[in-house]
């Protein structure tokens, strides 16, 4: 060890644990690090309880690796008795104690941390440095200054600059291999029948004494968990295992089925990473690498749009939607274009409906904190939207109950792609469908109660009225909007009876909405 510089505390949050950070180059005596358990980070939404063994336990892993590597490092557990539940109050009083000179901490990813340690540093007495995380391929501001003399945010605009900027999956300098830069039509079929996917990766960690220690403290939780057999990967080696396992069982098959719904396939081809790489024990760099490293090496092995279909999830969507969050926030939380201000259906919470779908995608995600992103958009998504739920109400949901939502990629998602709230910066449509694209994309609706083909009359299936509800209900804000043409044309081909049948069945399943 060696000291170098003045007696220094850099804060490590839960979201950073980037192991190949700048900071941990070198080990020196001035330098503490310290990780923390808050109320105030457990408490904020309803959290499913994986999702916090999942944290605490990466967290204490990562600090052990600190130590392992010689580094000096404080560790708040969440029922000391000296935790005072806040990052400001425990760095000030570990300042206070130890007399630090210094303090350092990364940009957080969550706008409300940042304000929080924003206002921390603006009080201390002594210096301060704030630090990149290292972790994403673009800054903060990066998407801003790309759209600074546009009107239009498109993700795609945006991920072509990213492959570009990169030089992911480009040949003479510039140019998309294979002369096209998006393969999304090739990665749109259903699981063929009988379809048996290869067994998902799941670990076997022991987060039992975490499990206590969370229940000792009261926290509200959501979900169930076997914290004997917690299956998600909680350190950087097992993260890489799960990469390692993706590329070489999955990628071969990702993109062809990434929008396929079962209801015995809970994971299908989807790698499962976001939430190693939202925790920053992966970062996306070395996800990317490592699958065109394995297509290079299996030539005729993996078609190129399982690859493209792969890559432009992280550097297109993820990069993108982390540029959308620091554009628009504080005001994004607050968007509600459509003005919904339903409640969501009590079943969100404990997945007694009738609905095939539905009590398919919540219970995996009450029992797993997972379900991918076409059962997120498409099915809880899709039925919050034709409800007409208030965004606050859902993006809480999708928060609180899923292991890899941190609020800069989850609102984004929901209030943006999935409710529509946003008015179309996001999304260039509202993503609705009837029972139609459920049953062309899943196999949920074989056994239902309701009956997929059924617009109206007894056991017709709920989507169907509410899909038409919403576009009668919105027509004078939606009808403007090219992509709609055609639902906007057919909907006025309709005979008058058969529209006030489809509005007047929409209304009775709003009204018993609880009881579907």
């Amino acid at each position: 060890m060696s000291k170098t510089g003045p007696k220094t505390l850099r804060l490590i949050l839960g979201d950073q644990l980037n192991i190949n950070h700048s900071w941990y180059k070198n080990v020196d005596d001035s330098v503490s690090y310290v990780l923390m358990e808050l109320r105030s980070e457990t408490d904020y939404t309803w959290h499913h309880i994986q999702k916090i063994l999942g944290f605490f336990a990466a967290m204490r892993n990562f600090a052990e690796t600190l130590r392992q590597r010689k580094h000096q490092v404080t560790y708040i557990h969440l029922n000391d008795k000296d935790n005072m539940q806040r990052f400001d109050k425990n760095c000030e009083a570990i300042i206070e104690k130890y007399q630090f000179e210094k303090f350092e901490y990364q940009l957080p990813d969550e706008y409300r941390v940042d304000e929080h340690l924003k206002n921390f540093t603006q009080s201390l007495k002594i210096p301060f440095n704030i630090s990149d995380t290292e972790h994403f391929y673009s800054t903060r501001e990066e998407l801003k200054t790309f759209f600074s003399d546009k009107k239009v945010f498109l993700m795609e605009t945006f991920y072509h600059y990213m492959r570009k900027k990169h030089k992911v999956l480009i040949i003479n300098g510039d140019q998309p291999i294979h002369g096209k830069w998006n393969f999304d039509e090739d990665n749109r079929s259903k699981l063929p029948k009988n379809h048996k996917s290869i067994p998902p990766l799941i670990f076997d960690n022991d987060l039992s004494e975490i499990e206590a220690e969370i229940r000792e403290a009261n926290i509200k939780t959501i979900g169930s968990v076997d914290s004997r057999h917690f299956i998600w990967p909680v350190n950087r080696k097992q993260c890489l295992t799960l990469l390692d396992f993706f590329v070489v069982n999955c990628l071969h098959l990702f993109g062809t089925f990434q929008d396929a719904m079962a209801p015995v396939e809970w994971s299908v081809y989807h790698s499962r990473l976001s939430f190693a790489m939202n925790t920053k024990l992966l970062s996306p760099m070395e996800v990317v690498d490592k699958a065109i490293e394995t297509y290079a090496k299996n030539p005729g092995g993996i078609a190129y749009h399982q690859l493209e279909g792969f890559v432009r999830q992280i550097i297109g969507w993820r990069e993108y939607m982390r540029g959308i969050y620091w554009l628009k926030m504080p005001d994004y939380a607050g968007l509600n274009y459509l003005n919904h201000q339903n409640s969501l259906p009590k079943w969100f919470w404990t997945g007694n409906t009738k609905m095939n779908c539905l009590r398919n995608a919540i219970n995996q995600s009450l029992q797993l904190a997972y379900a991918h992103h076409i059962q997120r958009l498409m099915v809880t998504g899709n039925f919050a939207l034709l409800a007409g739920v208030h965004p606050d109400e859902v993006d809480a949901w999708y928060l609180g109950i899923y292991i890899d939502a941190i609020e800069w990629v989850e609102i984004t998602n929901t209030r943006g792609m999935s409710q529509f709230a946003d008015g179309g910066l996001v999304g260039t449509k509202p993503y609705v469908s009837s029972a139609a694209y459920i049953h062309k994309m899943s196999s949920y609706c074989e056994g239902c109660y309701y009956d997929k083909a059924k617009k109206t009359g007894k056991k017709a299936c709920p989507f169907n009225s509410l899909y038409w509800n919403f576009f009668d209900k919105h027509e004078d804000i939606l009808a403007k909007n090219q992509r709609l043409k055609m639902v906007y044309s057919i909907w006025h081909k309709m005979k008058p009876e058969a529209k006030d049948e489809l509005l007047e069945q929409a209304q009775y399943y709003l009204a018993h909405i609880d009881e579907l």
